[in-house]
């Protein structure tokens, strides 16, 4: 019971009596042609018996010579995934190789030619006819054209799933007839009772095998198998059967064309590569449940697919679309009028296109939106099968409309009785927002019309013209989900407010509908582990007041001035360019074959361009040739040390276009990139290896910052991050939510918005005329306002500014945050509630437009301390190094949003030393006030040193070094008396011993330079 025969023959059996196959004949098999001919021309008769007799008539005897002849030729220039589908020629005419199954019941003929295909399973086959003795354990046969190869292990025996992957890399020529890449076999499986792997080409010993397992307790491998049967029973009992076979073949398979450019000594070239994608186990299971879902219970229902980067979330949209353009029903009617696919990523274009083109073989399937608001219009008024097109687009529908109507072009765009599918590239905040609540009011135009015609024009608005309320009822029916209106929504990092809105339970009965974990990719070797490898640095430092008087300061605002203060100080940043290019050459330029690259992450665009100019520097001064840098911010930038310049990306990039920074980047003259809000989220580049962090991460933005290293390539092992501002815990509590499954906290109480509202009516700030004149104006010409509309919008806007302008600070603060907690709320929540509720909305779109009226406070605008502070002291100190595990602890729920903003921190007054001092505590906890008195008495004794004067007179900065060092302990013994405790840590410390003498080196030599070479004694420049 042990050997491999048993597994085979379990497997067969299940295939012959439960997934529509029959027995296949080894001896039946042409290796030559690495066909059956008889199964071939056996299908083309019975399938096509005129056509078959025609060719008869034609050759007689010969004529199944001349139909396998034609056959193998065009496998070889059109290939067997094309022949499948599309057939081939023979003698004028096109023959089928297979029937794939309708869409509908509509079509009894179709129906029956898929009944027509032989599906075959056959056990040992000897495919080479060089080496006869060689046979495979199992082949999947259409029609005569092998499809499908199978090498089965059993562990009993002592062999597992990996001696089936070095058997096809190593025993499996690639250039025998079967194994000839996209004209036979499409799919190699390597498989044991427990575990499943695929390649769909073989390349030797650079065969690639990915996981074909269904993962299990959000990680990888198989679940133990029900009723004792195999982990990976899976494969011929679901994957594999006949119809779910032809379905892979017909709606999955595809070809993927990349091209990369290469330098060489002979100018650019571009370099082609092809690859079979066949679809993982995450993307069938999620492609099939979804359409599923959609089919039995038609539109009105909003999906989330929780798929971790790495998931091949491309194809998956791409596999979506195809399926639901083409849905219909148990009665056979469409499900869907038209798919609209939302993405900001061009690649995902240009994929969706080539791969519907393959199944379709079609144009016109696919419409991009990429000139303006009246290609779309004009798409969806057409009833293109798929639209791609941003979000942004749709609020911008009517007056497109209008202006085609004006230029003589008009369409009309009916909805009623249309259904949509959406399917969101990346459900994040904004696709919860206005903007999509717009695009929900275009796909139910006639709907959102006809609801207000039957339910709310006798609603008692005797405030508002008729106008107004069909405006008023517009906006509030479209907030809540409609109807005719799936959504289908992809994302790694689903927040709070992504669960809620995209809420269609999976199989655990909660959201997300489908997941494929972060922690499942990083097992399969799909991402890699961003924090394998990851090192803390901590800066240490102390600021001194550099003016007379003590000013009273607000302690947080001063205390934000402070830090940034320092983390622009040169010196600060200068010691952090020497730490990060030093790190880059001695750790990571070698990675990757010498390709590896790295990316550096600061905290604001100023930061971004001080540092590229000090790398630059720190470059230059020390003649490191084979590393050049690129930066990147938006806009431009005004040094306040240098007010009379502005640098922008471009010309800090010496004339490289915004456009053209990936591709830039991507080649082997650049090699790290200094960034600032700009490639951290959605920027592909494989080959980085290293991320520096200068700036404050938390929540999704640190997954999503970090995650900019996952990508996996040829020789990349492994990955690293020096992060010289977060706390390893910190980076824990982002990344754990998003690790395995994403838990959500308790639901937002839907009567906080009367509570909040009768808050707001409380403060007398404005009153109901007032939401009711505004609504009154807003609603009744909200697409072409007119001068006196916004006059008067204006003029009611004023009357409550006024009144909040004569609250005391704390009740102004109470109802700015009270009336931002109602829109944030009510925006939120009137998607998921059906309110109903004509005041709030009313009060939503007052209080939008209040808040951007009210007078900011004078102590809002930022602290500055730039002249009352400088630098006493400064070291920079790696703290931990080592791997973050995700895999302890618990994950904190994702909450929404409650009362929150409804206040602000008060800000008590302290004087500028005691924040100081506070601070000092705080960063500088290695050199306390008595340290520093130590330190002074000791630079005080070696000023005064004959020697050391003479030394610093006639020697430069690193020759003097090398004479203080050698005195150094005879100068710290001669003050020993006056601190034990910090000589001990000097003479036992040998970090502590090296800041500290590093620090006083250079302010005695500063100090003992002629006067008009004194660096500032204010910044005393220690630390390494």
């Amino acid at each position: 019971m042990h050997q491999e025969t048993y597994f085979e023959q379990a497997m067969e059996q299940s295939l012959i009596d439960h997934g529509g196959y029959e027995q296949g004949d080894p001896q039946g098999f042409d290796p030559a042609r690495a066909l059956f001919p008889d199964e071939v021309i056996a299908f083309v008769a019975a399938s096509q018996p005129e056509r078959w007799q025609s060719l008869v008539k034609l050759h007689g005897d010969q004529a199944g010579e001349v139909l396998l002849g034609a056959l193998v030729k065009e496998l070889a220039s059109k290939h067997a995934l094309h022949v499948l589908r599309h057939g081939f020629k023979c003698f004028g005419k096109t023959f089928r190789l297979a029937y794939f199954a309708p869409n509908t019941g509509m079509n009894p003929q179709a129906a029956a030619a898929y009944g027509h295909n032989r599906l075959r399973v056959t056990r040992q086959l000897h495919f080479s006819e060089r080496h006869p003795k060689k046979s495979l354990d199992m082949v999947l046969s259409v029609n005569g054209l092998p499809v499908v190869t199978l090498e089965l292990k059993n562990p009993m025996t002592g062999q597992t799933v990996d001696d089936a992957i070095r058997q096809y890399k190593n025993d499996r020529d690639p250039d025998e007839p079967i194994f000839r890449f996209k004209e036979r076999a499409l799919v190699h499986f390597a498989v044991d009772p427990d575990q499943a792997f695929m390649a769909t080409r073989l390349n030797g010993s650079k065969t690639v095998f990915l996981p074909f397992n269904r993962g299990h307790n959000h990680g990888a491998g198989n679940p133990p198998a029900t009723e004792g049967g195999y982990r990976t029973s899976y494969l011929w009992e679901q994957v594999l059967t006949r119809d779910s076979l032809m379905d892979i073949l017909a709606r999955f398979l595809h070809l993927e064309l990349s091209e990369t450019q290469v330098t060489t000594q002979k100018g650019v070239k571009r370099h082609r590569k092809e690859a079979l994608i066949f679809p993982r186990y995450h993307q069938l299971d999620a492609v099939r449940k979804l359409v599923a879902s959609a089919r039995a219970q038609g539109p009105g229902h909003n999906y989330l697919v929780q798929h971790s980067a790495g998931s091949g979330k491309s194809n998956s949209i791409a596999w979506l679309a195809h399926r639901l353009a083409s849905l219909h029903d148990g009665d056979d009617h469409k499900v869907f009028d038209t798919v609209v696919v939302i993405t900001d990523r061009r690649v995902l274009d240009q994929q969706l296109q080539n791969t519907i083109y393959q199944f379709e073989h079609k144009q016109g399937v696919v419409q991009k939106i990429d000139d303006n608001t009246q290609q779309l219009a004009q798409a969806l008024a057409s009833g293109v099968p798929i639209i791609i097109s941003t979000i942004q687009k749709f609020p911008f529908i009517s007056h497109a409309m209008d202006t085609l109507a004006k230029k003589g072009e008009a369409v009309e765009l009916y909805t009623a009785g249309k259904r949509f599918a959406v399917i969101v590239d990346e459900a994040h905040s904004s696709q919860s927002g206005e903007t999509a609540m717009e695009l929900r009011k275009v796909l139910n135009r006639d709907g959102i019309e006809s609801a207000i015609a039957e339910e709310f024009l006798d609603v008692e608005e005797e405030d508002l013209s008729e106008e107004a309320r069909r405006g008023l009822f517009k906006e509030m029916l479209k907030r809540p989900r409609q109807p005719n209106i799936s959504f289908f929504a992809f994302t790694a990092t689903p927040k709070f407010k992504t669960q809620a809105v995209f809420n269609e339970p999976g199989e655990s009965g909660q959201p997300p509908f489908h997941l494929y974990s972060m922690r499942q990719a990083i097992e399969e070797g799909f991402i890699m582990d961003v924090l394998e490898n990851y090192t803390t640095y901590k800066t240490y430092y102390g600021l001194i007041k550099s003016i007379e008087d003590d000013p009273q300061v607000p302690r947080r605002k001063a205390a934000k001035a402070l830090a940034r203060f320092m983390s622009l100080h040169p010196h600060n940043i200068a010691q952090k360019v020497e730490v990060i290019v030093e790190h880059f050459r001695h750790n990571t330029r070698h990675r990757i074959g010498g390709r590896a690259k790295a990316m550096v992450v600061t905290a604001s665009r100023l930061h971004a361009v001080r540092y590229k100019q000090a790398f630059d520097k720190y470059i230059q001064d020390h003649g490191i040739t084979g590393i050049r840098s690129l930066v990147a911010f938006s806009g431009s930038v005004v040094d306040p040390d240098f007010p009379d310049h502005s640098y922008t990306e471009v010309g800090m990039n010496e004339g490289i276009r915004e456009t053209e920074l990936p591709e830039r980047f991507a080649s082997e003259h650049y090699q790290v990139l200094l960034v600032a809000e700009k490639y951290q989220t959605g920027f592909d580049q494989p080959l980085l290896h290293t991320l520096y962090v200068d700036k404050r991460l938390s929540g999704i933005q640190a997954v999503q910052t970090l995650s900019r290293l996952n990508r996996t390539a040829p020789g990349k092992e492994d990955t690293f991050v020096l992060d010289f501002v977060n706390e390893p815990g910190e980076i824990f509590k982002a990344f754990k939510p998003y690790y395995e499954v994403t838990p959500a906290g308790e639901p937002s109480d839907p009567h906080q918005l009367y509570d909040l509202q009768h808050r707001l009516e409380e403060h007398q700030v404005f009153t109901m005329d007032e939401v009711n004149a505004f609504a009154g104006i807003w609603y009744k010409n909200r697409n072409e306002p007119t001068a006196a509309d916004h006059r008067k919008i204006n003029a009611i806007l004023d009357r409550a500014v006024e009144r909040y302008r004569a609250l005391d600070d704390d009740h102004q603060d109470q109802f700015k945050g009270q009336l931002a907690s109602f829109r944030n709320l009510y925006a939120f929540l009137a998607q998921i509630i059906p309110y109903q509720d004509s005041g709030l909305e009313k009060l939503y779109t007052y209080g939008r437009y209040l808040l951007h009226k009210l007078p900011r406070r004078a102590d809002d605008t930022v602290f500055e301390l730039e002249d009352e502070v400088s630098l006493k002291y400064y070291r920079l100190q790696k703290i931990s190094e080592g791997s973050i595990d995700l895999g302890v602890g618990e994950a904190q729920p994702l909450y929404g949003p409650t009362e929150v903003g409804t206040g602000r921190a008060e800000d008590d007054e302290v004087e500028l030393s005691t924040l100081i001092g506070k601070l000092n505590e705080r960063f500088g906890t290695e050199f306390t006030p008595a340290d520093q008195l130590f330190f002074d008495q000791i630079a005080e004794s070696a000023v005064e040193n004959d020697t050391l004067r003479e030394a610093a007179r006639a020697n430069t900065r690193d020759n003097f070094a090398y004479v203080f060092n050698r005195m150094l302990e005879s100068l710290f013994i001669e003050r020993m008396d006056g601190n034990e405790e910090i000589f001990g840590r000097l003479m036992n410390d040998d970090d502590f011993r090296r800041v500290a003498g590093e620090h006083l080196m250079h302010e005695v030599y500063d100090r003992l330079q002629p006067r008009g070479d004194i660096t500032p004694a204010s910044v005393k420049q220690g630390g390494a």
